[in-house]
């Protein structure tokens, strides 16, 4: 699976007009500025956090939460990326069942009051979640490190729509395998 287009820049591959903020699966990586190897290391094929690491961990688990229609799936954090799948639910206060939502994912009927739009955050959208969890932990960092205004993250992110449980499956297993397959990533 080539997540990236080059060495430095996730490419966008956002659908236009799409409201990511219907329930729905979602594929996220986030890669560190200019992929500096920031959160740990790969020891024999299992990531070992530092406390940076272990900081974006504890944050990215925050997510689901402090958002009751937000599932945390399977993620992981990496020397210099997280790969995470979040789940969105229908509802704020009612059940998680998050394998029937993946195979409903449409856009037929868009109410565009939950576009995002620049500088009109939608709550609890794909887009206004990463952003605030790269300013949280770009802040919460930057605050131990004594080093205010150091960019943590890059400016982008990658997000991919998962279509049904195959989609879902495969990508688990993605990430579930990427320490194992550090030795294997060019992007190191």
């Amino acid at each position: 699976m080539t997540l990236f287009k080059d060495k430095y820049r996730i490419e966008s591959i956002r659908v236009r007009g799409y409201d990511y903020s219907q329930p729905g699966a979602y594929f996220i990586t986030i890669v560190t500025y200019n992929r500096q190897c920031l959160f740990g290391n790969i020891v024999d094929g299992e990531m070992r956090l530092n406390e940076y690491g272990e900081l974006v961990k504890t944050e990215w688990q925050k997510t689901g939460i402090i958002r009751p229609n937000i599932d945390v799936d399977a993620f992981v954090v990496m020397p210099n990326h997280l790969h995470g799948i979040l789940i969105i639910t229908d509802n704020d206060e009612f059940g998680r069942d998050t394998l029937q939502r993946v195979s409903m994912i449409t856009n037929t009927d868009t109410d565009m009051r939950k576009i995002e739009q620049f500088g009109k955050p939608t709550k609890n959208s794909i887009p206004t979640i990463v952003r605030l969890f790269k300013s949280t932990t770009t802040k919460k960092i930057n605050q131990r490190c004594q080093t205010p205004m150091q960019p943590w993250w890059q400016h982008n992110y990658y997000e991919h729509i998962i279509r049904d449980t195959n989609d879902l499956s495969r990508i688990r297993n993605y990430i579930m395998d990427n320490p194992q397959n550090w030795n294997n990533d060019e992007y190191k």
